[in-house]
């Protein structure tokens, strides 16, 4: 019997000072058996970065042809392919041509060795990519209970969490902007 994803409940009040966004999310994320918080921290961060009319989770890990979080239009067009981790250049390449905006969110340890391996074959392709602080990613997964309310303030390349928790700033480095 194969083992069922544990799901959690966002309650996110948004300020998201850099775009004038502001608004109440309410998500309901699986974390896949596979993953860990940190990986759905990075999924929800990323979520609430590019929140947006059609925006939603996609399979994800149970899917190796879809991605982290899509956004489609009305006409199904592709308009927006975000990755987290570290994929492959061709996964990346692949997105390109799939979608009309693709970005990539790294939050791990190894990111940096990913990004010196694949940088120059990267910077040919039209894909936008970030790295999040590892250290504060880590500090935020261990705020994470079943069901949360949090306040997330996003301004420049830092967002601002208040928990129940606790309180916590995750920063994130823009590693190629093609936007």
């Amino acid at each position: 019997m194969a083992i069922k994803p544990t799901i959690y409940k966002f309650n996110l009040a948004l300020s998201d000072m850099n775009r004038h966004v502001y608004d109440t999310l309410n998500l309901t994320v699986a974390m896949h058996p596979s993953e860990n918080q940190e990986r759905m921290i990075a999924r929800v961060l990323a979520y609430c970065l590019n929140t947006q009319e059609f925006l939603t989770f996609t399979k994800g890990l149970s899917s190796t042809e879809e991605p982290d979080i899509w956004a489609r239009s009305l006409d199904d067009q592709l308009m927006l392919w975000i990755d987290i981790g570290e994929p492959s250049v061709e996964r990346v390449k692949k997105a390109t041509r799939l979608a009309r905006a693709v970005k990539v969110y790294s939050f791990n340890s190894k990111s940096d060795v990913w990004w010196t391996q694949g940088q120059s074959k990267l910077a040919d392709l039209n894909a936008s990519i970030f790295a999040f602080d590892n250290k504060q990613i880590q500090t935020l997964a261990g705020m994470v209970s079943r069901t949360m309310d949090w306040s997330l303030s996003i301004s420049g390349e830092s967002a601002y969490v208040s928990t129940d928790k606790g309180d916590c700033e995750v920063s994130w480095q823009v590693l190629q902007d093609k936007t």
